[in-house]
């Protein structure tokens, strides 16, 4: 069974004022907190530097919420976890891991206190993101979340966003990060910059 993940409906529900709630200015909070909690998700299933093939917005039927689909079959939503805050739950067969900043849940209660074996993968330890990016900076090594890996969760969330704007399911490629075959969400990927400015 693919492996499921849902990203705290708290994280990302509509701002109620505010500069996040007008459009030309930002995404709302699925912009803000959203590519906290999807970052974590893109992470987790590793990839940083790819993204879903489909979004679907809830239409009242067979999705209940914001769901992503990816190539290997795994399935994101917007969905709620078991604590009011933001979080993102990884489910698969055998259980869950329920994580945010403050909460760290396990199903079975057990794989939290299981040590991982020098064998198995181990995750790029920061404690400050400032101190982590001046050391990156002095190394030349990759910081524990690069330019590359936050344009792409933030593209998660955009991506959702356009789906409930045009209210209908879109295909992505993640490689060219184009919609497939759709003009019309295609032009919603960027707007006119103010002269001079250019890309």
């Amino acid at each position: 069974m693919p492996a499921t993940l849902s990203i705290s409906s708290t994280a990302i529900k509509i701002a109620p004022g505010g500069w996040m709630a007008y459009r030309d200015y930002s995404g709302d909070e699925m912009t803000n907190w959203g590519a906290h909690m999807f970052d974590v998700a893109q992470w987790g299933m590793g990839m940083d530097y790819s993204g879903p093939v489909e979004i679907i917005p809830p239409d009242g039927k067979d999705f209940k919420v914001l769901t992503y689909r990816y190539a290997s079959g795994t399935i994101m939503t917007r969905d709620g976890i078991s604590r009011p805050f933001p979080g993102v739950r990884f489910t698969g067969s055998d259980g869950f891991v329920e994580v945010s900043r403050e909460h760290l849940e396990t199903m079975p209660e057990s794989l939290v206190r299981q040590e991982i074996r020098p064998d198995e993968i181990h995750l790029y330890e920061s404690i400050n993101h400032q101190d982590n990016f001046l050391e990156c900076v002095k190394t030349r090594r990759r910081p524990a979340s690069d330019a590359e890996a936050g344009c792409r969760s933030v593209t998660v969330c955009h991506l959702g966003n356009i789906a409930y704007w045009l209210e209908r399911p879109l295909k992505w490629d993640p490689q060219k990060e184009r919609f497939i075959g759709d003009g019309q969400a295609d032009k919603m990927i960027g707007r006119a910059m103010r002269w001079p400015w250019r890309l």
